[in-house]
């Protein structure tokens, strides 16, 4: 199943790995649509005592550290090349 998996993601790891940051306007919103943080983390809690903790379901996602690493490309073309503060 892992290798099924892996090699249906595969293709779109390799172009997500190849994309090429060299337009401002895509850079930043490549840089506000991929969160910086999993937002799925989350504690229920009932009368101030936690019953569920949710863990962040962000290293599951098949795609996750292409997806940080097309932010941080987005981000440093950002700052490095035109000049902005982040």
């Amino acid at each position: 199943m892992r290798n099924l998996i892996s090699s249906v993601f595969n293709p779109l790891r390799k172009w997500l790995d190849s994309v090429d940051i060299h337009n401002p306007d895509l850079a930043l919103f490549v840089y506000r649509v991929i969160p910086a943080q999993c937002p799925f983390a989350r504690d229920i809690k009932l009368f101030g005592h936690t019953i569920l903790h949710i863990p962040p379901l962000c290293k599951f996602n098949p795609l996750y550290e292409e997806l940080m690493g097309l932010r941080f490309r987005a981000m440093c073309y950002l700052v490095d090349d035109c000049g902005m503060t982040i």
